[in-house]
């Protein structure tokens, strides 16, 4: 039996927007925008495309048409098979259900931070302190501005789960730089 294969973030955004409706990669593009996708899936237009080829190639989407408007370019227009909904379907089930260490970034430059003055982890960590406090605003007016547009929240719910792990690191973080302060924690 072949190996599934893992969807990339963006293989798996496609198949999801096709599993609504027929499109052409460009509406899908747009979709994505619409719906603040960005924060989650790296997405340009080119290498949506690539994507959508490589899917259509491997079975799980199938071209269902090709229109021309005025002097723009042909669009193709797509749709999932039952092997992408079957792929897609497998892959959320697993996302949603088995959690993975995606090693991030920060965790590690915490473990090594030892290596650094205390005085320059401060300065550090306050400015991602300010960085993070200026995504959360960020993320508050992109929550208002899909509210305010009147997008389902089942296509944006991702957003409420970043902006609570973004509170949550912030929290974090302030009682971090709170215990350096106080000298609780002993650098």
């Amino acid at each position: 039996m072949p190996a599934i294969p893992t969807l990339t973030p963006l293989g798996l955004s496609a198949l999801a927007l096709l599993a609504e409706r027929p499109m052409h990669p460009y509406e899908m593009y747009q979709l994505l925008v619409e719906r603040n996708q960005e924060r989650v899936v790296k997405v340009r237009p080119g290498s949506l495309y690539h994507t959508v080829g490589r899917l259509a190639g491997q079975g799980f989407l199938r071209a269902t048409g090709t229109q021309r408007a005025g002097n723009r370019p042909e669009r193709t227009t797509y749709e999932i098979t039952a092997a992408g909904r079957a792929l897609l379907d497998e892959q959320l089930r697993t996302l949603l259900a088995v959690p993975a260490n995606e090693y991030p970034r920060f965790p590690q430059a915490l473990s090594e931070a030892h290596n650094l003055s205390r005085d320059t982890v401060v300065e550090l960590c306050s400015r991602r302190l300010d960085r993070l406090r200026a995504e959360a605003e960020d993320f508050d007016a992109g929550i208002a501005g899909v509210e305010a547009a009147g997008i389902d929240a089942k296509y944006w719910i991702e957003m409420r789960y970043q902006q609570a792990m973004l509170a949550a690191e912030t929290e974090w973080l302030e009682a971090f730089l709170a215990d350096l302060a106080s000298g609780r924690l002993a650098w």
